[in-house]
């Protein structure tokens, strides 16, 4: 007996005349993903702009050597992370746009904060890490997740040349982390000689007749 399914119930309605609930086609939520893909692409082109210009405030700020090498470097990284992302756009025919990223400028608004709170030197540099960390991992989700987001639409080429980036931003990441061993002890120690020199009282010597 063949199939005698009618038109109007292939289109999704039943034949008691009631409408009955179709999925949302693949080809609707590619576009929805791919919208947002380009979005966010926009939102951390802006960022690493940003970053191009924050990260010498950070290097003029830093003490320690270490820091100051490792800032150095990845500012050079991020200018060319710019241009990676430039390619990206190119490479699924999207004019490279930047918007404003809230959450970076927050980053950035914050480690200004805190290097405008704390006195040059080793305390200070504790406060940078902690302000590049937080940066670092901000990209490092977005990277992974927009990776993510390339290689399901299709697009290999950008997938490929995001998650190269990712793989930057963890190496800084953890460089971070290895220099922040020795500077939070030294600012840890700083913090309580200073204590110590509070509580100190001084000698009063008896003044002769």
């Amino acid at each position: 007996m063949k199939n005698t399914k009618t038109k109007s119930a292939q289109n999704g309605t039943r034949t008691n005349g009631t409408t009955s609930k179709q999925e949302k086609p693949d080809s609707e939520q590619a576009q929805g993903l791919r919208d947002l893909f380009e979005d966010e692409l926009k939102d951390i082109y802006w960022a690493e702009k940003e970053l191009t210009k924050a990260i010498p405030k950070m290097i003029k700020n830093a003490s320690d050597d270490q820091l100051k090498e490792a800032l150095t470097g990845h500012l050079e990284e991020t200018k060319n992370q710019v241009v990676r992302l430039e390619e990206v756009f190119a490479s699924i025919d999207v004019k490279a746009q930047a918007k404003k990223c809230e959450a970076m400028a927050g980053l950035v608004k914050e480690a200004g904060e805190i290097m405008e709170a704390t006195e040059k030197g080793v305390v200070r540099d504790a406060g940078i890490i902690l302000a590049g960390q937080k940066i670092e991992h901000y990209e490092i989700a977005t990277y992974g997740t927009l990776a993510s987001f390339a290689k399901i639409l299709g697009e290999t080429e950008a997938a490929s040349l995001l998650e190269e980036t990712l793989e930057e931003e963890k190496e800084a990441d953890e460089k971070l982390s290895e220099i922040s061993d020795s500077i939070n002890v030294e600012a840890a120690n700083e913090e309580e000689e200073e204590e110590e020199e509070d509580t100190e009282t001084p000698v009063k010597t008896k003044r002769k007749k």
